[in-house]
């Protein structure tokens, strides 16, 4: 007996389905790379009393987790175009959902260091690829808007998200449930990502082994695990070891700069730099992550010690943010995009962070939480939704099909460079403020207070320099602008 014969319409509807569920499938993904990343933060206090952590110590739970993610994404980009997307990706998912289970069981120091560093490595083979596969599935027009709206929302929202989270679960169960929430999310994803992504290997017989340039893929991770090692401890060393380091991460890059502009088969093919685009969006990226990075922490540390909330209402707080950006990324972004290029809702969207950083500089001492904090919050909100996919899309619409991956891991590079540079500074010139005003007897909540005006402004200076480069560099020709 032969099979039905399927219309064209029917194949078509199938096919369109398969994209959007393979949509959901990386969106998953992503939300539980970025709700780890954010979980931890409001917990930190439990997991210091608990296992005993010295300040110092302290920084490496998140240290552990941010070097080996931001150091190999564009390793694992390189590598996930040769051998696979969908592998990369699933691997990825895999590797960090085990992690979370043994930072779930961590009992001491040690283990949970090493689960969040492997954390860490799980995530880059995941986040490296996501773009890449993402503007292969959509490749056109108002539907790959559509899609990195949405992808843009998820992430967003579940940064926000995830400070919530993480004061709910500690404060109810205890700190180490806020990595088990991997587990659920992580196992379903995997599940469905087997099933649900194509094959996208163009050539099965081509390998790592036979295409990557080992000693550049040696010399960028090296780079790069060092750049975020310089930044995220740059407030527990003395100059001159920072300086030294700087140096040392430097010289790393330039000989991978060198090796690339010699091999072969380069891992990172220097031409990719000469788009505009792409390179113009990855820098302002950086600047605009440091802000928006800068504002969740220096934010949640206002709310805790200036207005004095504990770990549940700071995550409630937080909790307008998502739910605005979630609205309005799936709700107008494509179609304002669409309607009027990607390269004006940007610089929209970047108006409106400058001036939600410069009214959380005004925020007093004594400030209210529906006057001084919701408002320019949902500034933040809605120029981050404005700005995130329209960002996105311009920075891949530079890059090649088969650069895809690479330039995903470029990508997620800038944001985790970015996030680290503006946590690093913010808080650096929060606490120095601070420790001035209270050497000259200031008491100590107007003089935190203080310190955290002066880097929400900081912020906002930053967010208008991204404006700027922004306006600069992005420019496309009025027939490639809609």
């Amino acid at each position: 007996m032969s099979a039905p014969v399927q219309s064209p319409v029917t194949v078509a509807s199938r096919r369109v389905h398969s994209r959007w569920a393979a949509l959901a499938v990386l969106c998953a993904g992503t939300l539980m790379t970025i709700l780890d990343g954010n979980i931890v933060t409001v917990a930190m206090p439990a997991i210091q009393s608990d296992l005993g952590f010295g300040a110092p110590g302290l920084a490496w739970v998140v240290n552990a987790y941010l070097i080996p993610f931001g150091g190999l994404l564009l390793l694992v980009g390189r590598v996930g175009d040769l051998v696979g997307r969908k592998r990369m990706f699933t691997s990825g998912l895999a590797v960090f959902t085990a992690a979370s289970v043994l930072c779930w069981v961590a009992d001491d120091r040690a283990v949970l260091i090493a689960a969040r560093a492997l954390q860490g490595v799980g995530g880059a083979m995941t986040s490296a690829v996501v773009l890449g596969m993402l503007v292969a599935l959509f490749p056109q027009g108002r539907e790959q808007a559509t899609a990195i709206a949405v992808f843009s929302a998820v992430g967003a929202a579940g940064g926000a998200l995830g400070t919530f989270l993480g004061g709910a679960l500690t404060q109810a169960f205890g700190w180490h449930w806020i990595f088990l929430i991997n587990l659920p999310i992580g196992v379903v994803a995997l599940v469905a990502a087997v099933r649900v992504l194509a094959d996208d290997r163009t050539d099965p017989g081509t390998g790592v082994a036979r295409n990557a340039d080992h000693v550049g893929a040696a010399l960028i991770t090296g780079a790069l695990m060092l750049t975020v090692y310089v930044i995220v401890g740059s407030g527990e060393r003395e100059a001159p070891h920072t300086l030294l380091l700087s140096a040392l991460a430097v010289a790393l890059l330039a000989a991978f700069v060198l090796r690339q502009a010699r091999a072969a088969r380069p891992l990172l093919r220097l031409g990719l730099f000469r788009s505009r685009l792409l390179s113009g969006a990855n820098a302002v990226q950086i600047l605009m992550i440091a802000t928006m990075y800068g504002f969740q922490f220096i934010g949640a540390l206002y709310l805790q010690r200036v207005l004095g909330y504990d770990e549940l209402t700071t995550g409630s707080a937080f909790l307008p943010a998502p739910v605005a950006i979630g609205v309005l990324m799936l709700g107008l972004s494509a179609r304002v995009v669409s309607r009027f290029g990607a390269y004006r809702v940007l610089l929209s969207g970047l108006v409106l962070i400058v001036t939600g950083m410069a009214l959380l500089g005004r925020a007093p001492v004594d400030g209210v939480y529906a006057r001084d904090v919701l408002p320019p919050m949902l500034l933040l909100a809605a120029g981050f939704a404005a700005a995130m996919p329209a960002r996105t899309g311009l920075a891949m619409s530079g890059a090649r099909e088969e650069d895809a991956g690479l330039a995903s891991g470029l990508f997620s590079t800038t944001q985790v460079v970015g996030g680290s540079l503006g946590l690093a500074a913010l808080s650096v010139l929060a606490s120095a403020r601070t420790d001035v005003l209270l050497g000259e007897g200031a008491e100590a909540v107007a003089a935190t207070a203080d310190g955290y005006r002066l880097a929400f402004r900081v912020a906002a200076v930053i967010a208008a320099g991204a404006l700027g480069l922004a306006a600069l560099v992005l420019r496309r020709p009025r027939q490639e602008d809609a």
